[in-house]
């Protein structure tokens, strides 16, 4: 409804908000936050988001935040409450985020808005040109979009955005990825060392899995296991709450399975199949793997991000449905830095092969990271937007609307 933590309240410092949704768009904007805080020391930055998941996150950023609070509902009083609470200079949202209402509050207090790391699947596109004269409205509302791709701008382009309102900056996302990260385990980290057991097997990695992509992982594991009967399958489901439910399906396939948050630090070496019941660790698990699949991908939910385990040089397959990450997945295929399947089937075929051939695996990796370290700047490329925006040097601007006394405690 509106109402931010009192102590986040308007005071004489000037502010920036960031609206990152969830836990992916909290993840890719972390290298601009750590940049936002850099050239605008003087601001308040402040994070919103919309789900537990990314609240949770966002609260382990530490100092590089000044405040985190969820979003307002798309409702004029409770967009007027929370811009009246903290009073922001620039308002961020980052990837579709496209509010009619946010976006009117903020062009009447003068407050200047930007998207980033801007995109429009397809689904979304034909949903938005139906309402093609109501999006013309609320576009012009918009004072930047930083788009991913060309085609991605277009179509902001086509839905009304002036055509010099936009630039295409790349995707956040490659920035995102840790490009120090090396590809051998960190001795020091505690979440790893549960891992041990591990580190001398064949570690199948089944990321971000979807109700109906469960299943058949499961069955390619058993195909790979008939190679290396030591073989290990870690499967992380999108969405935490279904651990239970995956955890019965490997159980009936006959697997020696635990939960992530069951796993002992020495854990006994028979494990077969380890269900990740947990937020924010998928990404320190990835160097771990000897091979990823990437979920979302063999059911019709648009793929999911493929630069985490990329950066670690691991081989990635992922299925046929990409349409949310397509100009990242058709980069990756035409590079040899991944494999797409089509079908359950050869996902088996797929995962036995490389479990074989080493050597492919090795050459699928460095490709991939290759691929990340070639397409990064996007950040960089943002923050010259943002800073013609917003000067850094420029002096606070005056703002007598003052929060409205309802706005007490966190939602």
């Amino acid at each position: 409804m509106g109402q931010v933590p009192a102590s986040l309240w308007r005071g004489k410092t000037p502010s920036i908000w960031v609206h990152a949704v969830s836990v992916g768009e909290v993840v890719t904007v972390r290298p601009l936050l750590d940049a936002l805080r850099l050239v605008y020391p003087t601001h308040r930055l402040l994070l919103s988001t919309t789900t537990a998941t990314g609240q949770k996150v966002a609260h382990q950023l530490g100092d590089v935040v000044d405040g985190v609070f969820y979003a307002p509902l798309d409702l004029p009083r409770f967009v007027r409450r929370s811009l009246a609470s903290v009073s922001p200079e620039l308002m961020i949202f980052v990837d579709t985020e496209i509010w009619p209402n946010w976006l009117r509050a903020c062009r009447r207090r003068g407050v200047k808005t930007v998207i980033v790391n801007g995109r429009i699947s397809d689904r979304s596109y034909r949903g938005y040109r139906r309402g093609r004269p109501f999006m013309r409205r609320v576009l012009r509302d918009v004072d930047r979009v930083c788009a991913q791709t060309n085609r991605w701008g277009q179509r902001f382009v086509n839905l009304g955005l002036p055509a010099e309102r936009l630039a295409v900056t790349g995707s956040l996302k490659f920035d995102a990825s840790d490009g120090a990260k090396a590809s051998e385990t960190d001795p020091g980290d505690g979440l790893l060392t549960r891992f041990a057991f591990a580190r001398d097997r064949m570690v199948v990695m089944a990321a971000s899995t979807l109700s109906g992509e469960d299943e058949p992982v499961l069955r390619a594991f058993e195909e790979v296991r008939k190679t290396d009967s030591r073989a290990v399958l870690v499967l992380a489901p999108r969405h935490p709450e279904r651990a239970s439910t995956v955890m019965a399906s490997a159980n009936a396939c006959g697997f020696t399975t635990v939960a992530r948050t069951a796993l002992e630090t020495h854990a006994e070496s028979s494990v077969d199949v380890i269900v990740l019941d947990t937020v924010g660790e998928l990404a320190r698990l990835f160097q771990l793997a000897s091979i990823v699949f990437v979920g979302g991908s063999l059911v019709p939910a648009g793929g999911h991000n493929i630069l985490e385990p990329a950066v670690y040089r691991k081989p990635i397959v992922f299925g046929p449905h990409m349409q949310n990450f397509a100009e990242t997945a058709d980069i990756f295929v035409r590079h040899g830095a991944a494999v797409q399947v089509h079908s359950a089937q050869e996902l088996e075929q797929v995962l036995v092969a490389l479990t074989r051939d080493p050597a492919r695996c090795a050459t699928l990796g460095a490709a991939a990271y290759a691929v990340v370290e070639a397409n990064r700047g996007a950040g960089i490329r943002t923050l010259d937007v943002i800073r013609v925006l917003l000067p850094p040097n420029s002096s606070p601007r005056r703002d007598d609307v003052r929060p409205e006394p309802t706005a007490r405690g966190r939602t």
